[in-house]
């Protein structure tokens, strides 16, 4: 069954408008980064913008209060996000998720109408909470066990009345201590379907532990959320049980969805790294070297391959169908080791054109180097695990 009032196809102005307004904060937002990354302390003031600018509601749809973007919609304002600060980047990107999951994805799917009338319910109310109160959910699913979105959950929710208790770890649960949901994969003991249930950050039995003090991304405190019989509410539970198994086996893009961040971000080195050839990067003690013909080759590569990166991402989100050939997943898994290996390679090739001083605190570079060697590590999606399913693609029936 698919859902009777669909929403209407956003316009190309919708698009411009919701990236413009992130591109109007991005000054404020580049400079708070630093802050952010030197304290690994979770960028609130943007937050806090987002939610003045009406960003936080950008992929609620229409009919709850939100903007009605589309993913493809929501991957531009995303790579914009990041382009001024990765962290702000995917922090933004994992309460979107779920707001994606929610509902375009929600609205593909084959679902009761039970099902279909209990979902339209429930996410009126979670919607209703962005757009009015500005709450912020989080997406902490990883629990360091297996590669795989629908593998390797532990979190057990043992069903009570009125709703569930929930005990589990999630491990890299981003805006740890700062988002009012941790909206976390389980399953009910017996039962074989995931279930994606919002656990309030203030109930009882809700923790968060260990130290956060990594090489980047500093701003997203992915600190680990220990839950010990936590109670969650029928009502939040956020997907019908069964309906995230089918999202992530018939619309599996939404697993593409940190990589605007890291393609914004190997734009960020690209406006850093043009600014510093030209001699206009605030700090730099150095005069202009974009005469020299060595820096203007490397410029070249660095432009070369964020194109590339951006093109194939692009692809990928603007052809996604639900229940992709083999094909369509091969350009998938592909955008996703290109965009993450690409801001690596830009970030490190930065650093050779521009020189020793770029490797200073005081600059930007040294700080967007250390962020993007971790896209590739970023599950369920990692380039391993993409490199893994390309090397065996069209070589098995």
């Amino acid at each position: 069954m698919t859902i009777s009032n669909p929403e209407p196809q956003p316009s190309s102005e919708l698009r411009d408008d919701l990236v413009g307004r992130v591109r109007t904060l991005g000054p404020i937002i580049r400079e708070r980064a630093v802050r952010y990354d030197r304290e690994a302390s979770f960028p609130t003031e943007n937050f806090a913008d987002f939610r003045d600018a009406g960003l936080l509601a950008v992929c609620a749809p229409q009919r709850f209060g939100g903007s009605g973007a589309s993913y493809a919609d929501y991957v531009r304002v995303s790579e914009e996000v990041g382009r001024h600060c990765g962290a702000t980047g995917l922090t933004f990107n994992m309460h979107n998720a779920t707001m994606l999951w929610c509902g375009q994805v929600a609205d593909l799917l084959e679902l009761s109408e039970e099902d279909r009338h209990r979902h339209e319910r429930i996410r009126a109310a979670m919607y209703r909470g962005v757009v009015e109160e500005g709450l912020i959910h989080s997406q902490p699913f990883s629990e360091g066990l297996a590669p795989g979105a629908t593998a390797g959950v532990s979190t057990r929710a043992v069903p009570v009345e009125g709703g569930w208790l929930v005990t589990g770890r999630k491990i890299f649960a981003s805006l740890s201590g700062s988002a009012d949901f941790y909206n976390v994969t389980c399953q009910v003991p017996g039962e074989d379907e995931i279930r994606l249930l919002g656990v309030p950050a203030n109930a009882a039995g809700v923790s968060i532990v260990d130290d956060w003090d990594p090489l980047g991304m500093r701003g997203t405190v992915s600190r680990t959320l220990l839950l010990a019989e936590v109670f969650v509410p029928d009502d939040n539970e956020w997907m019908p049980a069964g309906a995230y198994n089918q999202a992530a086996l018939r619309y599996p893009w939404l697993f593409l969805s940190l990589c605007p961040s890291y393609l914004g971000l190997t734009g960020g080195v690209l406006d850093a790294t043009s600014a510093y050839l030209r001699g206009e990067l605030a700090g730099q003690t150095a005069g202009a070297r974009r005469d020299h013909p060595i820096k203007q080759y490397g410029w070249a590569q660095m432009q070369l391959k964020h194109e590339q990166a951006r093109a194939l991402l692009y692809r990928a989100i603007d052809e996604a169908v639900l229940d992709p050939s083999d094909a369509q997943m091969i350009t998938g898994w592909a955008a996703a080791v290109t965009v993450m290996e690409h801001a690596a390679e830009v970030a490190s090739t930065a650093i050779r054109v521009c020189g020793g001083q770029s490797t200073f605190r005081s600059l930007p570079l040294e700080r967007l180097y250390r962020d993007a060697r971790l896209g590739s590590t970023m599950l369920p999606w990692s380039a391993e695990v993409c490199m893994e399913r390309l090397g065996r693609a069209r070589l098995y029936d």
